[in-house]
């Protein structure tokens, strides 16, 4: 049968394939629209077995918070170029995935995928997506805040995203912009020294006594030496303790105190493309 503009325009906005790819499709299918969307799919999953080894760096971060800020979440969706990174299409594609994250609340990135969207699993968009696009694409990473207040960051290229808990809610959301800027900007481990691992905190004590074991400090004065290593650590690499970053002569902790005595970070996630 002959196949229309206006069936190709449709099967495209269906799918998102090419134009030359849906009209092959329809006419695979004998201009039947259910079958060619299939055959789109079948591409995928073909594209995607091909490309499995191949290596997805580059791609999207996005941060996505809920209408009442109590609930935030961060959607990874990688891909092999930066070129298709950068692809309004692509970015909106990511942004879908985060917005079903928020409706959904998944429990973890299996949840997140298992969400259907459009009648279709968010793990099927994605092989569809690697079919359309001919590049390996992988959703690889999903993180999400519950608390009284969640701020959500994104910084310009949609390459760092974070996500800030609070406390509490009722203060400027510019003071939360400020602090997930912070964690962006800052990198912490932690938001506070009680919230450092002890494997973290053994790692950098034995650092710390090897440096000064190689500078020839008494093996005596080492467990001592290290420890104020260590609370500079804790100063540099902790967000609530870490100098804010719009006025360095105060910490983050200080500066949250200067708005609400009681307001504190309860926990943050970060999450950086290439880094």
């Amino acid at each position: 049968m002959a196949i229309t503009a206006a069936d190709v325009m449709k099967l495209r906005k269906a799918t998102g394939a090419g134009m030359m790819d849906c009209k092959k499709a329809l006419t695979d299918a004998d201009g039947d629209f259910d079958g060619a969307i299939q055959i789109i799919r079948e591409k995928g999953k073909l594209v995607a077995s091909k490309r499995s080894d191949r290596e997805a760096s580059e791609g999207v971060a996005l941060a996505k918070v809920s209408d009442d800020n109590k609930f935030g979440a961060i959607v990874v969706l990688n891909c092999e170029t930066d070129f298709v990174a950068k692809n309004d299409d692509f970015v909106k594609t990511t942004a879908s995935f985060a917005e079903k994250a928020i409706e959904g609340k998944p429990a973890d990135l299996d949840g997140l995928k298992a969400i259907e969207l459009d009648g279709r699993t968010i793990a099927d968009h994605v092989t569809e997506q690697t079919g359309v696009i001919g590049e390996k694409i992988e959703l690889s990473f999903f993180a999400k805040i519950e608390a009284e207040y969640v701020i959500g960051y994104i910084h310009p290229g949609n390459k760092l995203a974070t996500l800030v808990g609070f406390n509490k809610g009722g203060f400027d959301a510019q003071v939360a912009k400020d602090v997930a800027m912070q964690v962006a900007a800052m990198s912490p481990v932690a938001v506070d020294k009680q919230n450092v691992s002890q494997e973290v905190i053994d790692k950098e004590l034995e650092i710390a006594k090897e440096k000064f074991r190689q500078e020839g400090k008494p093996e005596a004065m080492l467990d001592k030496i290290a420890q104020g290593s260590l609370n500079k650590f804790f100063k540099e690499s902790t967000l609530l303790n870490q100098a804010f970053v719009k006025d360095n002569k105060q910490t983050v902790k200080d500066y949250l105190a200067s708005v609400d005595k009681d307001l504190t970070v309860t926990e943050f996630v970060r999450f950086a493309l290439s880094e």
